[in-house]
Parts: structure tokens; sequence; C-alpha cells
């Protein structure tokens, strides 16, 4: 914490701006040695004043006799505690090109800055308490959000709602935990400890809220990472056309010969705000090709972890149980939904419709059925529209400010596992004792979300997935 960091906070590339980001108690410092207001540098510093814009360049000034311009910048100083990180911080506005970017980072760690690593800005302002843990992993989720509600479930969270809500149902288990240590450490003082009535409806209120959110993460955690749908089928089918055809662009090749597709291909699609995944498998069938085989595998493997399968047949094919199984094994996620598609229809109404569509069995009647052309465009707006309305109609999505992620769902989990212990145990006349250590246990749970009794290592894991630069 007493090191000054500094790392270039943009992304790699050519563009209008770049950013190299300097913070730590040397921030001012370094920059007044690498800043002129003018392209000659000037023996007395340069007046920078807090949160003011100050135009000029950086200078190169290793040879004192020629000087050499690197950018014509803006420097931006902000004095702590006023800055992301809640120290001294300065950001320098470059144009954006890999080269300049580099040499100015260069130079300002030539003066004594050395390079973050990653997330180090978000867990410096952590550490000096600016912002909680739900907060540090709220920007993650916005640099990441793919879609507009992933957005401001993300937002919401970095602006503290989540951290609100933890803290309201830690504050009634506090009070919970000073009553039953104080009849612990002082029973000749107090008064035998019986639980009160609103302490029991408190307790059942934290435990229920607990409910809401886990059920929250498993309802809407789609929303960080994108719902997972996976097309399978036979060879030659049409899974590639269709997958282009979601995509509106030429991202699998198609050609008549089946068993082209053999390596998964997968890609983002966001249909009415809502994140995907699609995944193009290889034809699943009987083959003794090696490499055919290992894409099948693949295939099986991304079905599996699927929660929503397109299960592509042909005008004319017959359904089987057996087929069906063959096709989609079962899938680890207990809610994941099937929808067939019946591609090819333009070949049906070239035979004047005369081929017959596969009949679902009894066992899978309720299976939505979409009929399409892939080759022509058609069904595929009916197509989106069903898929949207099987994966989220059951959802509502405008309960929470925020979604709780899995580190919270777990960190929930465990809290409610305490306090049913806790029930058990004032139920069974339990000694004090016992019930104070699960319900301090219960307080640390919660308190590892927000980040007050979060451990080293679950901070490491947090922050070690930041890029360089935030």
């Amino acid at each position: 914490m007493n090191d000054t960091i500094a790392a270039i906070a943009t992304p790699y590339g050519s563009g209008g701006i770049g950013v190299v980001r300097i913070s730590g108690p040397r921030a001012f410092e370094i920059v007044t040695l690498l800043f002129s207001r003018t392209q000659v540098p000037k023996k007395i510093a340069p007046g920078l004043v807090s949160h003011r814009v100050s135009h000029g360049f950086i200078l190169d000034t290793s040879d004192p006799d020629e000087p050499q311009v690197i950018d014509e910048v803006l420097v931006i100083p902000m004095q702590a505690p006023r800055s992301y990180t809640a120290e001294d911080v300065v950001e320098i506005q470059a144009h954006s090109g890999t080269i300049v970017l580099r040499s100015i980072l260069s130079l300002v760690i030539s003066h004594g800055a050395r390079l973050s690593e990653p997330g180090e800005f978000t867990k410096r302002a952590f550490l000096n308490q600016r912002i909680d843990l739900t907060q540090a992993e709220a920007v993650a989720d916005i640099i990441n959000a793919r879609s507009a509600n992933s957005l401001k479930f993300a937002s919401s969270q970095n602006r503290g709602e989540l951290k609100r809500k933890i803290q309201q149902l830690r504050d009634p288990l506090i009070n919970f935990l000073s009553r039953l240590e104080a009849s612990i450490d002082f029973p000749d003082e107090v008064e035998t400890f019986e639980i009160s009535p609103d302490e029991a409806k408190q307790l059942d209120q934290v435990m229920e809220k607990c409910k809401e959110f886990i059920q929250q993460h498993n309802d809407a955690c789609f929303l960080k990472d994108g719902i997972r749908v996976a097309i399978c089928g036979k060879p030659n089918v049409g899974k590639s056309s269709l997958m282009n055809r979601l995509l509106d662009q030429d991202k699998s090749i198609i050609t008549p010969v089946p068993g082209t597709t053999r390596d998964p291909i997968e890609e983002g699609l966001n249909i009415d705000g809502i994140p995907f995944v699609v995944i193009d498998t290889a034809g699943i069938h009987e083959t003794d090709d090696l490499v055919e085989i290992i894409g099948i595998e693949k295939a099986k493997d991304h079905i599996t972890n699927a929660d929503l399968i397109l299960f592509m047949k042909e005008p004319g094919s017959v359904f089987s149980e057996r087929e069906f199984q063959k096709m989609i094994p079962p899938v680890k996620n207990p809610g994941a939904k099937v929808i067939m598609v019946i591609n090819k229809m333009d070949l049906a109404q070239e035979k004047s419709g005369k081929m017959d569509l596969p009949q679902l069995t009894p066992a899978h009647a309720k299976i939505p059925v979409i009929k399409i052309s892939a080759l022509l465009n058609q069904g595929i707006k009916e197509l989106k529209e069903k898929i949207v309305d099987t994966c989220i109609r059951d959802l509502s999505m405008e309960t929470s400010a925020v979604i709780p992620n899995l580190r919270h769902k777990k960190a929930l989990e465990l809290t409610l596992s305490y306090l049913e212990s806790v029930k058990t145990g004032l139920a069974q006349g339990q000694e004090e004792e016992t019930l104070a250590i699960d319900i301090k246990n219960s307080i640390d749970s919660l308190g590892t979300i927000t980040g007050e009794t979060a451990s080293i290592d679950i901070l490491d894991t947090i922050f070690n997935n930041f890029c360089i630069g935030k």
C-alpha cells in the first residue's frame, strides 16, 4: 500500500484516447517530472491543481540536452481521498496507441512507480474503505456486462444496493448475538436468555430474505454469463445454417458434406436485451472416424451443460424416444429446456406439403415445435421469440435491484444453514454458547459478501480476475 502503482487503464489498440493511471504517495511527484505545459521542459514544476485538467506534453528527459516529446496530453490529478483508490491519483490522457502508451508507462515506472497487479487499483479502493467488496465486484460486472439488464443490475450493485441489503440482514443478528453474549458473560446480572417474539420474527425474516436472494441468483444468474443454447441434431440437418441465421453473420462453415462441423463453435447473441451463448455442435451419429468421435463427445458435453437445447429435425424424418435419449443425454442443469426445430420447410413446400412432420411421443408432447427454413430465413424471428419466452417467461427480473453472484449465493446458503441450526437449537433448548457460535458464524458468512470478514484467499481470487489497470 506504500508503493506507487501505474498501468495502462484502457484497452490496447489504436483509438482516440488512451489513459495511463498512477496511484500512490508519489503519483504527483512522478507526473511533475514528466509533464510540461510547453514542449521545452522548465526547471519549475508545473502547478497542477487537484481535479482540474491541465494541457501539456509528456517529455522524456533522459538526455537533458535533447528532451523528446512523447505525446501531447491532458493530465488530471486527484488528491486523496477524492479519487478512485482514495489515494493520490493522476490520470494521463494521451492518444491511444500501443507504442505511445507503453512509452509513457515506461517513463512513469522509471521514475519510481511499479506496474500494478491485476485489479490492484480497485483492491486499493476496497482496502481504503472507499467501496465494499460487492461494489468492487460490480466494477468487473459493469465492464463485462452482456446486456442492458446485466448492466442495470451491476450499476445498482456498484451504488451499494447489495451492501445495504446485506447490512439489513446482519443488524438484527448482531443485536441477537449481543443479548446472547451478555447472558453468557454476565449470568448473575442478566436474566436467563429467552428469545422474544420480535427476535423470532426477525430471525425468520432474515432466513426468508436469504432464500429470496438465493432464488434470485438461480433465476437470473444468466444475465451475467448468458443463457447457454446448444444446437444439436444429426449431420447435415442445418445446424450451422441456423447458427448463422441467429447471429445474422456467417460464423459457421456450411457445405453439403455431412460432418463439416467437428469442433463446437460458440458465439454470444443478444435477443431483446437478454444475453445468450449459442453453440453449434457436431452432428451426432455412428462413425468410426476418430476426429468425428472426438467432436461428437465435445458436442455431448456442451449439450449436457446447456440451459436450452435446440433439437433439429427435418420434415419427413421420424422422431423416437431412443433418438431423443441419444441426442440429448441427461443434462446437469435440472431446469434445462428443449425446443424442437423443424428445418428445411422449403423442401416440404416444394413437394406441396406432403412431407410429414416428426410426431412427438406422449412423453415429450409438451416440447414446443417451431418450423423454419434456415436457407430462406423463414421462421427465425418466431424461433427467437420462442427462445426468449421459453427461458424467461416465469421470471420476474424487476423484483430486485441486484442479483447475487455465485460467491454471494454460497455465502447465503452457508448463512441459511447456520440459522437453521439456531432455529433447531432454540426448539431443543440448546446451550447459549452453542447458539452464539452459530449466530456468529451466520454474521461472518454475510460479512464475506461485503468483505468485512473475507479472507485473503477470497480477496486474491476476486481481484486476480480483474484486468491490469482497473
